[in-house]
């Protein structure tokens, strides 16, 4: 049992920021209506009471007999007899024996609680989670992936986050997204980010030895999923691509390309940070022929760039519009 809550702490959830002022006042009107409640069992249940006085029992005193029961301060060795005294009890003492006990006692449950609703949370967590994208690590790089697929439309319930650095952590739950805390390239903090329910993975660890090894061990709990890796260092890029990644990324060569464009061609750079910035201006992406009219046809409104046939890259000028095949994958630039 000490083995599974350890493998569910490794899960932190995004969550709401709760007021304390308003923690405090609910926990206050939850303890007055307690009060209130045993007040009413006392009053009509008054026949089965006692006072110290002959008088019939009152909702005054069955409220003091609720109060100094519920607060467990006890009665019998001092009783308040007049009803000024007992009004005082109500509105004074009991209000600061709740605030006392709410000081004393308030954080330890507080803690207990918070620590149930995250398990359980955790655990329905767990349940639902699936056909989802894991990004690992969770760094500039791994936030700028996340962002671009929010951006075209991704939910945060389908992205989850693995990187061992906490603030890296709350910056993805500041984006909504569910996080593992621990190290990618370890087997157990990949099951516990559900790696054999997932349809692609991002390996973006910022060393191309932990993205190598990342990829290994993606690639053996999964053979069949999506591999997207970023490298640093042109000689390891055939690494990652033999240890299973379908797309690696030169990162180094892309902004170095970015670069060099900057300073022959800015123009050609504003448009490329507009493709690459989703959801906004210019977008290229994937998109299947139009068969409305019954023949593949390029989609309306989309610029063909290149088109995918079995897994070959042909560009507009080998193939004529009317030659697409119902099952080409057509690159294409489009407004957003």
């Amino acid at each position: 049992m000490a083995g599974a809550e350890q493998e569910i702490d490794l899960v932190q959830l995004p969550r709401r920021s709760r007021a304390p002022i308003a923690a405090v006042l609910r926990r206050v009107a939850f303890a007055l209506a307690l009060v209130f409640f045993v007040a009413l069992v006392v009053r009509f249940g008054r026949d089965g009471y006692v006072d110290v006085n002959p008088d019939p029992i009152s909702m005054l005193d069955a409220l003091y007999y609720a109060s100094v029961t519920v607060t467990t301060t006890g009665y019998g060795d001092i009783t308040a007899v007049t009803e000024e005294a007992r009004l005082a009890t109500i509105l004074l003492i009991t209000p600061a024996r709740i605030l006392f006990l709410i000081l004393v006692v308030g954080t330890t449950v507080e803690v207990l609680t918070e620590q149930s609703r995250t398990h359980l949370k955790t655990r329905r967590w767990r349940e639902r989670v699936k056909n989802h994208y894991l990004i690992c690590g969770f760094g500039a790089t791994g936030q700028s992936a996340a962002r671009d697929l929010l951006g075209r439309g991704v939910s945060p319930d389908e992205l989850v986050a693995i990187d061992i650095n906490p603030d890296a952590l709350e910056a993805a739950n500041d984006f909504g997204i569910a996080a593992v805390r621990g190290d990618a390239t370890r087997n157990l903090v990949l099951e516990q980010a559900a790696i054999g329910s997932a349809i692609a993975v991002i390996v973006a660890p910022g060393r191309d030895d932990a993205a190598v090894l990342i990829t290994l061990s993606v690639r053996e709990l999964n053979p069949d999923i999506r591999v997207i890796a970023a490298g640093r260092e042109q000689e390891n890029l055939h690494l990652l691509r033999q240890g299973g990644a379908d797309e690696v990324i030169d990162a180094t060569a892309a902004v170095g390309r970015m670069l060099g464009l900057g300073t022959h061609a800015p123009g050609v750079v504003s448009v490329l940070d507009d493709l690459l910035d989703a959801g906004k201006g210019l977008e290229i992406v994937e998109a299947s022929p139009d068969m409305t009219s019954g023949s593949p046809e390029i989609p309306a409104g989309a610029t063909l760039i290149a088109i995918v046939r079995d897994g070959v890259r042909l560009s507009p000028s080998e193939t004529r519009a009317s030659a697409l095949a119902p099952n080409d994958l057509l690159v294409v630039l489009r407004e957003c």
